[in-house]
């Protein structure tokens, strides 16, 4: 009888749970292309040009390594 009860006791605190902390569901969505990256929302979208890569030679422990961002 005991465990009957918790376990009516964490279905019905769980069923509260869902009826009453229901929220708006506001996703975006980001993607990286080969050409461009873009992003979409609820409020529309936004479609940018990749920056160039910049590449540069920088000492790490005393050999040259080409670091490029």
């Amino acid at each position: 009888m005991r465990s009957f009860l918790l376990i009516a006791a964490a279905v019905l605190s769980f069923s509260a749970t869902m009826t009453f902390e229901t929220t708006e569901a506001n996703a975006a969505v980001c993607a990286k292309g080969v050409y461009r990256a873009g992003c979409a929302g609820p409020r529309g979208a936004v479609v940018v040009r990749k920056p160039a890569v910049v590449c540069r030679t920088v000492w790490v422990n005393g050999a040259k390594v080409r670091r490029c961002t």
